[in-house]
């Protein structure tokens, strides 16, 4: 079990990093990401070539009244991995300094990006103290991994190698491949409307070779996972590189509606301790994706703030219960289709 306590949370802006291929889906994924982002104000890094990827027209015709053209950001200079300080430092302190920055920021790399230092960038002291990596999320193509190719299209991913001169480093399509699970905190198996039942286990037994331990995995079609889902994570990835090993250190449908969520409400006051332990063991157990929301803990005045994903819980008491309301206990529970609510609450009323 990881539990992580924090006295008072820092405000920084949140960041998720989106790895993949050219043709894996990632278009897809962020355009649903705008669509379910429920009035959050988002911004874009955005480090593709040519009509491949995410460019400014398909965002700014996205359809949300706060998705504008200066929240928008294209490096075209080359891989975001090789130009850490020319093009995205800057690129991160433009979007910070705005009157009104964004609530969360989404980085799309180039398929040739190395995500590891992408992720040691935000150490830097231009960023620390105002931006976080909330997650990363690999998206593969699911059909060209079945195939034995990473890639839907290698011929498109050596003519993007060519063209860009600023890359440092000759990494083989399998290495590139690997390190994006081994960084990733979510994978998405994209294009799974393409796939048989029986082909599942040749794709997931490929991928579990490299993905870190108690990564979760989800299937989509056609990018569509909930921005409720994948944002918000709270992972502080940057302080968590020691497990995302990089070779260049030491040389059906599944829509939302793939995905159930549900309210708990618990009566009286909790131990905190004993509560985080029965949290765990349901985390364990079940298909449980994300949980979130507020404990009254017994003999504190402050209400307790839960996040978890995967199995890290991170806690803190966030503020004091007012004197004239009543005290409550709620958590939020996000998990994939058919997760089991009775058995989940008989777990965590143990």
């Amino acid at each position: 079990m990881s539990i992580i306590k924090k006295q008072q949370p820092l405000r920084k802006i949140p960041a998720t990093v989106i790895t993949g291929f050219l043709g894996s889906g990632k278009t897809s994924l962020i355009q649903h990401l705008i669509a379910t982002a429920n009035g959050l104000q988002l911004a874009f890094i955005i480090n593709e070539f040519g009509d491949l990827g995410v460019d400014k027209e398909l965002l700014l015709g996205c359809g949300i009244e706060n998705c504008s053209e200066g929240d928008i950001v294209e490096l075209a200079n080359g891989c975001i991995c090789c130009t850490v300080a020319d093009d995205f430092l800057p690129t991160m302190q433009l979007l910070l300094d705005k009157p009104n920055p964004p609530d969360h920021i989404i980085i799309e790399t180039s398929g040739l990006a190395l995500p590891k230092p992408l992720l040691k960038a935000f150490s830097w002291p231009e960023v620390s103290t105002r931006a976080t990596v909330d997650g990363v999320i690999a998206v593969i193509d699911s059909m060209a991994v079945a195939e034995g190719l990473f890639a839907n299209d290698p011929m498109a991913v050596q003519a993007q190698r060519e063209a860009d001169g600023s890359l440092d480093h000759e990494s083989p399509l399998e290495e590139l491949f690997e390190e994006q699970l081994q960084s990733a905190d979510i994978i998405i198996y994209n294009k799974a409307e393409l796939i048989p039942d029986e082909t599942w286990g040749q794709i997931e037994s490929q991928v579990a070779k490299h993905q870190r331990s108690r990564v979760k995995s989800l299937r989509a079609s056609y990018g569509r996972i909930d921005a409720s889902i994948l944002l918000g994570l709270g992972l502080e990835a940057e302080f968590d590189l020691e497990t995302r090993p990089s070779y260049h250190e030491t040389s059906d449908d599944h829509d939302h509606e793939d995905f159930d969520s549900f309210i708990i409400d618990f009566e009286g006051d909790q131990l905190e301790e004993a509560f985080l332990v029965r949290l765990s063991t349901a985390i364990d157990q079940h298909d449980i994706l994300r949980v979130k929301g507020f404990l009254s803990i017994e003999n504190k005045p402050m209400r307790l703030a839960i996040q978890a994903v995967g199995t890290r819980i991170e806690t803190y008491f966030d503020k004091y219960w007012p004197q004239s309301s009543e005290r409550y206990s709620k958590l939020v529970v996000i998990g994939i289709k058919g997760l089991n609510k009775k058995s989940v609450m008989d777990t965590l009323a143990a």
